[in-house]
């Protein structure tokens, strides 16, 4: 590759729901110097969107169209745009939900997933897509985690969250809180201490300690507001501790975010969805990252939606796109290393 950010990882970036912000915020974030500093990326999608929004945002950038990517300059103001095939972007509308734009946006997926599945690409970071226009196109998934585990043959990918050095891992995700705390068995933590601890030594993150959080107020007091922390969780952490894993816990969810936080454990193990949610947004809306961890190829994403009410305002920020891109780079190598070394 040339140009002054060519040794860096080359991260595809597929433009997201075209109907939404995705394409407004990844030309902007292509224009910045942050989305260069680690990464070197281009945008899989269609280059008549892109001009359009290109134009409508006033955007000075240079936009290039190429299929070649080892040679693609990749520099701040110069947007690579790896054609997708089999768009059609006639009828699309903006700010709306429709068929045709989760067609799309799932058309782009796929490409980036392919050139990540065949080394063109080192990592991919994600703009929003939207769940009911994929559904309308007939696209059968319910997001960007099982669309990218389809294509790669992977099953059950870790999602890790990580935002101003804090890193947070979910033992569930979608289910009702109800379900949250059935799925809370010592064997599910247990497999999810040992698979968040390989998930770290993939993305480089060696040493420390990890923390599993609490799932009852001050961790049930032995037994006075629950039993999960002492049926389940405790002996689940002693278990992987006795297997030589570096695991504390529980520890109480109103301080572990915190502690994790500064330093004093180097990720947390979330024992359903809000619980992390909620640490890391409160603490950073925008710089909140999503990681798919377990695929053949890092991915990366925002983690917010498509904004259809601000959609074609030019008003959308592209502050979490920029972060996705910079955590993409910053952990992929590491992270194809540690795939090769797993063959």
């Amino acid at each position: 590759m040339i140009g002054a950010y060519h040794m860096n990882p080359v991260i595809a970036v597929p433009m997201g729901d075209p109907n939404g912000i995705g394409p407004e915020i990844v030309l902007k974030a292509l224009c910045l110097k942050r989305s260069f500093e680690c990464a070197s990326p281009y945008v899989a999608g269609d280059a008549g969107i892109i001009k359009k929004v290109k134009q409508s945002l006033g955007i000075k950038a240079e936009l290039r169209v190429t299929r070649d990517l080892s040679s693609a300059e990749y520099s701040p103001g110069i947007i690579n745009v790896r054609p997708v095939d089999g768009i059609d972007s006639n009828g699309l509308r903006i700010g709306e939900v429709q068929g045709l734009a989760g067609k799309v946006a799932f058309a782009c997926i796929k490409a980036a997933a392919e050139d990540a599945l065949c080394k063109k690409a080192d990592a991919i970071a994600t703009a929003p897509i939207n769940k009911e226009s994929l559904k309308a196109g007939g696209v059968n998934f319910i997001g960007h985690t099982e669309i990218l585990a389809s294509l790669a043959n992977t099953f059950d990918p870790l999602t890790m969250f990580e935002v101003k050095g804090l890193r947070v891992f979910f033992l569930s995700r979608h289910v009702s809180l109800e379900e949250a705390i059935r799925l809370c068995t010592k064997e599910r933590v247990l497999r999810y201490i040992k698979r968040c601890s390989e998930a770290l030594r993939r993305l480089g993150v060696n040493g420390g300690t990890m923390a599993v959080a609490g799932l009852n107020p001050h961790c049930g007091e032995h037994g006075l507001f629950g039993y999960e922390e002492m049926e389940s969780i405790e002996p689940a952490v002693l278990e992987a501790k006795a297997c030589g894993y570096e695991v504390a816990g529980p520890i109480g969810a109103d301080s572990v975010f915190s502690q994790a936080l500064n330093g004093k454990y180097n990720s947390v193990l979330s024992l359903y969805h809000d619980q992390g949610h909620i640490a890391t947004k409160t603490l950073d809306f925008e710089r909140t990252i999503s990681l798919t961890i377990g695929m053949p190829f890092l991915r990366t994403s925002v983690d917010h939606g498509t904004a259809l009410d601000i959609a074609g305002k030019g008003i959308a920020s592209e502050v979490s796109m920029v972060e996705a891109i910079a955590l993409a780079g910053k952990y992929a190598r590491a992270y194809n290393m540690a795939s090769i070394a797993n063959k």
